[in-house]
């Protein structure tokens, strides 16, 4: 990458603008459009995630103060009536694509990396959050009587600690009902908690060939077949059982597992449910654990990116802000992957907010971020346009 441009540019370089325009091809996002195109919105979008700008007019404003750097950008800093427009408009689906586009590529660096247990199997967890809106400016995302909210359901692939998948509904939705949105491939493992207990959902993943690792709920009913020998000194017990009731019998008739694990550091038994048979009980209470994970990565997620508020009040507009947080998320990811320095994700997000537009190479700020030093006024006075 070019010393000569901006780490704001040389993110940009991530993405192909040949692939990008394909993308607004096969959506026909700038069907009727009038000047502004689809890359000055997504730059525009990406500047209010990675420079954390609060608004519309921080957005515009924010850019028009960079006016001499956003050359090599390719665009011209929007107005606030524009950018609005854009977003309430154009398909969001378009950003989805290129966060699809981006997680390819970041699959591929993650899978390099040293993984946390020895098994071969891909480990993935799910969960669901939900953000919050003000009920009285988006009537749409009606979610309680006085309160709105849309919910961010979410696969984490454990490989790199990346979003695999996402689905943004209404805040009303169940956990479960997303659950046909993804795909579980056999030989897979996925974790999840006690929201996502639904024995069909069980039976399909057996059938499938696809293992999970969960909570028991308490008012399961089951009848043991097989008790096995128990190595570690934290495993109280570890069965297999066969699921009781008429119900839930015939959504999965499949030989299940229950592990009971004393968890010593808040003092208390918990039971796990999985298909499993083969990884030991103790690897088994490992994965739950693994599970905080995905917690941690919402956490990240509404701490060190904008979607706690929103710069538009349209249902598309949310999507599209949603969809380039997780872009922008990756894109740290990515970075934090690739980088030799031992970024933690809150600094990385932080710093980078702090040098958009400082001129630097990349790969060496990234590597060595306080002995790279910016390149030097005259050098910037001669840069290509």
């Amino acid at each position: 990458m070019s010393k000569n441009s901006s780490l704001f540019s040389q993110i940009l370089g991530f993405f192909s603008r040949l692939e990008f325009e394909n993308m607004v091809k096969n959506r026909m996002a700038e069907y009727k459009s009038k000047g502004f195109s689809c890359w000055q919105q997504f730059v525009s979008m990406l500047f209010c995630q990675l420079g954390k700008a609060n608004s519309l007019n921080e957005i515009t404003k924010g850019l028009a103060s960079c006016e001499g750097k956003l050359k090599h950008l390719g665009i011209k800093a929007p107005s606030k009536s524009t950018l609005a427009y854009a977003n309430e408009h154009r398909p969001w689906q378009l950003y989805q694509d290129v966060f699809f586009s981006l997680l390819d590529k970041a699959k591929l660096l993650a899978s390099s990396k040293k993984r946390k247990f020895r098994f071969k199997s891909k480990l993935y967890s799910i969960d669901a959050t939900v953000i919050d809106l003000c009920l009285s400016m988006y009537e749409w995302a009606h979610f309680r009587r006085a309160k709105g909210a849309v919910k961010l359901h979410m696969r984490l692939d454990h490989d790199g600690y990346l979003p695999d998948y996402a689905i943004v509904t209404d805040g009303k939705c169940h956990e479960v009902k997303t659950l046909k949105q993804f795909h579980f491939a056999p030989g897979s493992i996925t974790v999840f908690d006690k929201g996502y207990t639904d024995y069909t959902f069980f039976g399909y993943l057996c059938t499938v060939g696809a293992w999970f690792v969960t909570r028991l709920k308490s008012n399961a009913v089951y009848s043991v077949i097989e008790a096995r020998t128990v190595n570690s000194k934290n495993v109280l017990s570890d069965c297999i059982v066969h699921l009781e009731g008429f119900y839930s019998a015939q959504k999965c008739p499949h030989k299940l597992r229950i592990v009971t694990f004393y968890d010593e550091e808040h003092d208390r038994v918990l039971e796990f449910l999985t298909n499993n048979m083969k990884l030991s009980a103790a690897t088994i209470a490992a994965i739950y654990k693994e599970r905080w994970a995905i917690e941690n990565f919402f956490k990240a997620l509404k701490q060190y990116l904008k979607i706690k508020t929103f710069v538009g009040t349209s249902s598309n507009a949310v999507q599209i802000q949603i969809w380039t947080a997780l872009i922008s998320i990756l894109l740290l990811k990515y970075m934090q992957l690739k980088s030799t320095f031992g970024w933690s994700l809150s600094n990385l997000a932080a710093l980078i907010r702090m040098n958009l537009f400082t001129y630097r190479n990349l790969w060496d700020w990234i590597n060595n971020p306080y002995n790279t030093p910016p390149v030097q006024l005259e050098e910037q006075m001669c840069l290509p346009i």
